[in-house]
């Protein structure tokens, strides 16, 4: 029978940001989420194929059920073997919704077949994180299914986690560069090397703040990064709010990564504003998330 969307809105309409990961079979996806469930402070959701494969810390486990684990810090992995729509319900079942979900997708899925659950009621999709191995991308006697498979999943990413940069030289490293450039055009790249933990730190990056729906991860989370505050509206439309955030971003010295900020027009309403790499949206708060305009948070590459 085919999984029916629930009719209701959870959480009085809040709407909880999802972040899907792929990446191809030993990029790294579950090194990145042991890594983040090791230095969250937020309670998250992670959905995962197989709860098993995350080594997670004994002492960290709060109780296990079934498949799912669920940790002292009000974080909670679900197994994906009844599929999405069953993760997701569980989750909708929970009084006190997650801060953010984290879907860690097969390593031969396409995330264009995924992402549309990231509308499923009382969730949003806040962008797509492709894990890619720098050497996965050297190998020229692989199967062509494993290079199309990689390459699809890179050319829709809204930002692409280069891991295993230390198993490769300066040469190499070159061409590496030079095929994500050509593949990803200009979707941001973050590098994961060999002795910093800060993938799940990024995997962090969209998720919710106590302060409110607009906020970011604090400026420390980013070795490599600037960020910036700007005062932005009220405007006149959702056609203007447009036209000057691109405008912005022209402007904005470096390659943004992400940006978000509560936005008003001039008829008192408020929408959320979100730039993921590539991405940009713009969408109306519900009742439940109205709050007050805030400034621009700008998010880019030094």
């Amino acid at each position: 029978m085919p999984y029916q969307e629930p009719e209701f809105l959870p959480w009085d309409g809040r709407r909880v940001p999802i972040t899907f990961v792929a990446g191809y079979l030993g990029a790294g996806k579950t090194t990145a989420i042991n890594e983040l469930l090791a230095v969250t402070d937020r309670p998250i959701a992670v959905l995962v194929n197989d709860v098993g494969e995350i080594n997670i810390d004994a002492a960290l486990i709060a109780r296990r059920h079934g498949d799912t684990v669920e940790l002292t810090d009000g974080c909670v992995c679900c197994s994906l073997i009844d599929g999405l729509g069953a993760a997701f319900d569980q989750l909708r079942a929970r009084d006190t919704p997650p801060d953010h979900v984290i879907v860690e997708l097969s390593g031969v899925a396409d995330p264009d077949r995924m992402t549309p659950w990231g509308n499923s009621a009382g969730f949003m999709l806040d962008g797509v994180v492709v894990v890619v191995a720098a050497d996965q991308l050297l190998t020229a006697d692989q199967p062509a299914r494993v290079t199309d498979a990689i390459e699809s999943q890179i050319a829709k990413a809204d930002l692409i986690v280069l891991t295993k940069t230390d198993m490769i030289d300066d040469e190499q490293r070159s061409f590496v560069d030079a095929r994500l450039d050509d593949l990803g055009g200009d979707t941001p790249v973050f590098v994961a090397g060999a002795r910093d933990p800060a993938i799940g730190r990024f995997l962090a990056l969209g998720g919710r703040r106590p302060d409110g729906v607009a906020a970011t991860a604090t400026p420390s989370l980013f070795d490599a990064h600037t960020v910036t505050t700007l005062e932005f509206g009220p405007f006149e439309s959702v056609g203007a709010i447009d036209a000057a955030l691109q405008q912005t971003l022209d402007d904005n010295v470096g390659t943004v990564m992400r940006a978000k900020g509560i936005v008003a027009t001039h008829d008192e309403q408020l929408h959320l504003v979100q730039v993921v790499g590539r991405r940009r949206e713009i969408t109306p708060l519900p009742m439940s998330e109205f709050a007050a305009p805030t400034p621009l948070t700008v998010i880019a590459l030094n």
